[in-house]
């Protein structure tokens, strides 16, 4: 099964810290919820630009989406 990376952007002088913290939510909703898929992260782009993102099975996408709102997914590989 295809598994989907969902991807939070933020942007500005906070946005490290933002995506750092986002991405301990991301891990709260994951163990709550009781994903079969635990793979969450944050990315520094550049100065300015930082994303947060979880890993949800195809199957989970569209709930996980719904609840939380990411900003963009992409397949993962």
């Amino acid at each position: 099964m295809r598994r989907i990376k969902l991807i939070w952007d933020f942007r500005g002088e906070g946005a490290q810290k933002t995506a750092e913290h986002h991405e301990i939510h991301l891990k709260e909703y994951i163990k709550i919820q009781g994903l079969s898929v635990n793979i969450t992260g944050f990315e520094i782009k550049n100065e300015l630009y930082c994303i947060a993102y979880m890993v949800v099975e195809e199957s989970d996408m569209i709930s996980v989406r719904d609840a939380l709102r990411p900003h963009r997914g992409e397949v993962y590989s």
